[in-house]
């Protein structure tokens, strides 16, 4: 149990700093200003991680590598804390591996929370600067699923695919991070 709790709470707090860090780069990528809600969040909980790695790794073109880095170290972090905790001994090589997989992890839930936002938010029609970076975050996802789907029935059910589609990457994902381990 205890091994539970402790694995939970580090995923926890590591996909929570390593979705800031990822979601500060696709905030970039989209050119989305960081001047509202959930940019001044982004700033808030991965400045502090972030900026003294770009002192030091600068960006290249659109990329924000220091981002990039500093979420594969907190990934790495966790993967180390539970090795350190329930494991150290054998099996230190595999620590990237996980760690990178774990990240790529963290990027595909995130999307998945952020397209079940955008859709409950398109039902209720709120107006808001959070509703408005959510939808500008969630187009790029939506927009290849909607050139092949029409709507049926007037409903856009382009999130619903999209949504599967992520589901079942993490599901290849778990299999592809841990088949090496087994």
């Amino acid at each position: 149990m205890l091994h539970q709790i402790v694995t939970f709470l580090l995923d926890v707090v590591a996909g929570l700093l390593c979705g800031m860090c990822l979601l500060r780069i696709y905030m970039q990528w989209q050119r989305i200003p960081f001047s509202n809600p959930v940019g001044r969040l982004v700033f808030a909980l991965s400045d502090w991680l972030v900026l003294p790695l770009r002192r030091a790794i600068a960006p290249v073109g659109r990329l924000d590598l220091a981002s990039l880095l500093a979420a594969l170290v907190v990934e790495l972090v966790q993967y180390l804390l539970l090795w350190l905790l329930f494991g150290a001994g054998t099996g230190w090589q595999w620590l990237p591996w996980l760690a990178v997989f774990g990240m790529v992890r963290v990027a595909l839930t995130g999307m998945a929370g952020l397209l079940i936002a955008y859709a409950v938010l398109s039902w209720v029609q709120a107006h808001s600067p959070v509703s408005d970076v959510i939808a500008r975050l969630s187009e790029p996802l939506l927009r290849p699923v909607r050139r092949v789907l029409p709507l049926v029935g007037g409903v856009d059910l382009s999130p619903l695919v999209v949504l599967v589609l992520v589901q079942v990457a993490l599901m290849a994902l778990g299999h592809l991070q841990f088949g090496p381990l087994r």
